[in-house]
């Protein structure tokens, strides 16, 4: 056989056991338990987001996915194990907001999101809301702005630590209004809005699901979307947005995806990512999601790349307009 033509043979043997091999371990897959890393404590709303997920793609996808949280060192540790994980598709993990801020304000990081996860697709972004307490002073967020610029001592905001998208939010919301608050760290949002909710601190910005239990209990009151626009979601219809408190630059909405270690095959990813979208759209999904003011946004691979890449530049220049340094 001429050298060229066996090379070619040769090469055309490769590739069709190369295919055969990759189609078959596809095709199996998965043939274990998935393992679904939560970088938080169980309870939180990323906690509630997965399990909803993982209960409906367990009964789809063909084996169970667990999930495990994995808690500590504002969600390191957590991620960085999803990220030293094998990538066999068999661990996979939720990322959000604070995995994008983290790299601006965090001096050593043991994992790179960009470089060492493979994006499968986003769950669902839920606009941050300001809440205050019930008197008259914060009836809305003009009055508030009003009286907190007329006190004769900075009121103070409560924020869940150094660099926290709580923190970031009241440091633009201060440069955007020009008005001088007294940023006060917190341990998380429940503390936070319970001194908000007590008159302790004047505000605190959370998620509706941070605040869901108090404002049913009617003790604060949501005074902006961090949005362009209204957002239409139950309790926050009637939310005064962004654009109509001339506020700009302030958009920020808390966002969920899932992400498996880089390298996972590309089947496996698509295959991941097919069944989590049919999780998202099933209603019961739906509904558990929609009371935690999550709106659902699928996406391709590529778009959640993109839009990790345009997250993470964004809260680099956030973090420095503010005058944070990476610690």
């Amino acid at each position: 056989m001429p050298t060229m033509h066996r090379r070619a043979f040769l090469a055309a043997g490769s590739t069709a056991l190369l295919t055969a091999t990759g189609t078959t371990w596809a095709a199996t897959y998965p043939d274990r338990p998935i393992k679904l890393v939560v970088p938080w404590a169980a309870g939180g709303s990323t906690d509630a987001i997965a399990r909803a997920m993982a209960q409906r793609m367990s009964q789809t996808i063909g084996s169970p996915v667990i999930v495990d949280n994995r808690p500590g060192a504002a969600g390191m540790i957590g991620t960085d194990a999803a990220a030293k994980a094998a990538p066999d598709g068999y661990t996979i993990a939720i990322v959000e907001l604070p995995h994008a801020i983290a790299p601006a304000v965090t001096a050593k990081l043991p994992y790179d999101l960009l470089r060492d996860f493979t994006p499968v697709t986003m769950i669902g972004t839920s606009p941050l809301v300001f809440f205050a307490g019930m008197d008259d002073d914060s009836k809305d967020f003009k009055t508030f702005l009003k009286t907190s610029a007329a006190r004769p001592a900075p009121p103070a905001i409560a924020h869940s630590g150094a660099g926290t998208v709580s923190h970031l939010a009241a440091e633009l919301l201060a440069s955007r209004t020009k008005i001088r608050f007294n940023m006060v760290p917190y341990r998380g949002s429940a503390p936070a809005l319970t001194d908000v909710a007590a008159g302790t601190v004047a505000g605190h910005f959370a998620t509706l699901a941070s605040g869901a239990s108090l404002l049913g209990a009617n003790r604060i009151r949501p005074l902006l979307v961090t949005s362009t626009q209204r957002v239409n979601i139950p309790g926050l219809q009637n939310v005064p947005a962004l654009a109509e408190n001339n506020l700009k630059g302030m958009e920020i909405d808390q966002w969920w995806a899932m992400v498996a270690p880089a390298t996972t095959p590309l089947d496996v990813i698509e295959k991941l990512r097919r069944e989590a979208i049919a999780a998202l759209e099933h209603p019961q999904v739906k509904e558990r999601l929609s009371v935690l003011g999550v709106q659902m946004k699928g996406s391709t691979p590529g778009e959640l790349r993109a839009f990790l890449r345009y997250e993470a530049e964004r809260w680099q220049k956030t973090a420095r307009e503010v005058g944070l340094q990476p610690q």
